[in-house]
C-alpha cells in the first residue's frame, strides 16, 4: 500500500473493531550482578568489559544462580497478586543471534516462578482487572547497534555487557482493550515495581520494555483475531502509537478484504509506523528443553514469608488509604504516590503538621515546585519532611500567616534550616497581640477616608483593601483574623482602638 493504515482505516471503520492487546514486559532487576555468574550489572562501562566466560557462553562455564535476583523476582511476584509454586524450572530458549554468545537464553517455559496474578487499573473513571498470565525469569542478551553504512559497508557491533543481566517478563492476559489501557497498565506495573525497589525501571536504560501482541475483531465477535507482535516499544508514547497505528492497519487491512498474517513488528517512531520484521515464532520453534546445568528452583515457605515480611506497602493500597485516611482527593492521592519516596516524605508531613490536606498541597505545589526547578527529586529536598510539615503546624497554630510562610519556605529550601530557626532569626512571628495592631488599624483608617466611608455606606467589600494595607504595613506578620476583627469593630463605630 502506498499510504499508510492510518490513513485508509476511516475513525468509522475503527470504531466497528475491538482491539485485544496483551502486553510482554521485560523488566531489569536490581542486583549488583547477572544472574548466573559475578559481573556487574552496572550501565555505561565500556564496551565487553563487564564479562566473564559464563556469560560469554564460553565452554565448560556453568551458570549458579543468584538469590538476590530471585527474591527480587519473588517481590515483583508478590506485588502482581501471583501464585507462587513450591518449584520452578529454567529451560533453554534456543536461537541464534549475534548478540547471543551462548546461542540459547536461559528462561523459564512450562514451569515458571509465578502466574495467576492481576493488576487493577483506572480508566476514563473506570476500573480494569488485567490479568497476569505468568512471572518467569531469564537472562538477557546483548545489545546489537548498528552504524549505517560507511565506506560502502555496513557496520554493526556487539556489546556483551548486558548479556546474562537478570530479567523477569511479566506476560499479560489479552484483557486490554485499547491503546489508553496498555499504557495505563504499563505505568501501574513500573510505579508498582518501583515502590518495590524490584526495578528502577529506567526505560532510557533498557531495564523496562515491552512488546505489545494486537489483533482485532469486529465487536460481539467471540473468536479472536489473528494477532501481531510489535516488539522493543521503550517509551509509553511510543507504546500507544504503536498500537493506534496497528489498531488502524489491522483494520485497514481486514476492511479491503485481506488477511492479517501472524508476524513479528517493529515500530518506527521517526514515520509512526510499524513494519514488518520476521514470521512470528511459536514455543516449538525455540526448542525449549530443561536447564541441565541448573537444578529446580523451589522456594520454601519460610523463605517465601521472609521476602512478604519485608514488603511495603503497594501503591495502589496506598493511594486509597490516603483518599480514606487522610481526605485527599484522588487526582492528590495519585500524585504523592507517583513514587515511593514522594509518598512516604508526604505522609511524614501530614503526621507531623496534624493536617494532611494542607501538608499535600505544599508537597505538590511550592516543594515540587522548586524541586523541579532546580532538577532534584524529592529524596534530595533540602527541607525534611519534618520540616515541612513543623512550617504548616505553625500555620495552624496562628504563629506565622499563610503569605509568611511562603516568604520563610524558600529560605528553608536553600538554608536547609528549619522554620523555627529562620522565625527567630530574622523577627518573623505572627503579630496577634491587639495591642500592638492597634496603631496599625489607626493608621489605615486614617489613611483611606473615602473606603471608610464606602464601607460605613454598606460597601462592605472595600475591607479586603483595608486589610490588605494593614498586612502590607506589617510585612504580613499581622494575624489576619484578628486585623480584619479590629477594623470591623472600630468602623462600626463601637469601641476605639
Amino acid at each position: 500500500m502506498s499510504s499508510s493504515a492510518i490513513d485508509l482505516a476511516s475513525p468509522e471503520s475503527i470504531a466497528r473493531y475491538e482491539p485485544v492487546i496483551g502486553l510482554e514486559v521485560h523488566v531489569q532487576l536490581a542486583t549488583a550482578t547477572k544472574i548466573f555468574c559475578g559481573c556487574p550489572t552496572s550501565f555505561g562501562a565500556p564496551p565487553n568489559t563487564n564479562v566473564c566466560p559464563v556469560c560469554l557462553g564460553l565452554p565448560g562455564a556453568l551458570p549458579v544462580l543468584n538469590r538476590a535476583a530471585v527474591e527480587l523476582a519473588l517481590k515483583a511476584a508478590l506485588a502482581l497478586e501471583c501464585e507462587i509454586p513450591a518449584q520452578s524450572r529454567f529451560a533453554r530458549k534456543n536461537y541464534f543471534y549475534p548478540d547471543l554468545p551462548k546461542g540459547y537464553q536461559i528462561s523459564q517455559y512450562d514451569e515458571p516462578l509465578a502466574g495467576c496474578g492481576h493488576v487493577e487499573i483506572v480508566v476514563n473513571g473506570a476500573v480494569r482487572r488485567i490479568g497476569v498470565t505468568r512471572v518467569h525469569m531469564e537472562d538477557d542478551a546483548g545489545k546489537s547497534i548498528h552504524d549505517g553504512f560507511r565506506d560502502s559497508g555496513r557496520y554493526s557491533y556487539v556489546d556483551l555487557n548486558r548479556s546474562g543481566t537478570p530479567l523477569i517478563e511479566i506476560v499479560s492476559e489479552p484483557d486490554m482493550r485499547s491503546s489508553e489501557e496498555a499504557y495505563a497498565y504499563l505505568m501501574e506495573i513500573k510505579q508498582t515495581l518501583q515502590f518495590v525497589e524490584v526495578s528502577t525501571c529506567d526505560m532510557e536504560k533498557g531495564h523496562l520494555r515491552c512488546d505489545a501482541n494486537v489483533s482485532v475483531r469486529l465487536k460481539g465477535a467471540e473468536k479472536f483475531g489473528v494477532k501481531a507482535e510489535v516488539k522493543n516499544l521503550n517509551s509509553f508514547r511510543f507504546l500507544k502509537q504503536a498500537l493506534d497505528y496497528e489498531i488502524a492497519r489491522q483494520v485497514a487491512v481486514l476492511e479491503s478484504g485481506g488477511r492479517v498474517v501472524q508476524e513479528t513488528r517493529l515500530y518506527n517512531p521517526e514515520v509512526g509506523e510499524t513494519f514488518s520484521m520476521r514470521s512470528k515464532e511459536d514455543a516449538h520453534d525455540y526448542r525449549y528443553f530443561p536447564e541441565p546445568d541448573l537444578v529446580p528452583l523451589r522456594i520454601s515457605e519460610k523463605w517465601l514469608a521472609g521476602v512478604r515480611g519485608v514488603m511495603p506497602e503497594l501503591p495502589a493500597h496506598k493511594r486509597a488509604r490516603f483518599i480514606g485516611e487522610f481526605g485527599l482527593r484522588e487526582y492528590d492521592a495519585g500524585v504523592l504516590t507517583a513514587t515511593r519516596a514522594s509518598s512516604e516524605y508526604f505522609e511524614t508531613a501530614a503526621r507531623v503538621s496534624g493536617d494532611p490536606k494542607t501538608a499535600a498541597n505544599w508537597v505538590m505545589g511550592d516543594l515540587m515546585g522548586l524541586l523541579k526547578a532546580e532538577g532534584k527529586e524529592i529524596g534530595e529536598s533540602p527541607v525534611s519532611a519534618e520540616h515541612l510539615g513543623d512550617l504548616v503546624k505553625r500555620i495552624a497554630a496562628g504563629e506565622i500567616s499563610g503569605k509568611l510562610a511562603k516568604e520563610i519556605f524558600p529560605k528553608m529550601f536553600s538554608s536547609g534550616q528549619a522554620a523555627g530557626a529562620i522565625i527567630e532569626r530574622e523577627g518573623l512571628k505572627q503579630i496577634s497581640d491587639t495591642g500592638a495592631l492597634e496603631k496599625v488599624i489607626a493608621e489605615v483608617i486614617a489613611g483611606f477616608p473615602k473606603q471608610v466611608t464606602q464601607y460605613r455606606a454598606g460597601k462592605t467589600t472595600v475591607l479586603n483593601l483595608l486589610v490588605g494595607q494593614a498586612m502590607r504595613a506589617t510585612r504580613g506578620q499581622a494575624n489576619v483574623t484578628v486585623v480584619t476583627e479590629l477594623l470591623k469593630r472600630n468602623l462600626a463605630g463601637g469601641e476605639k482602638c
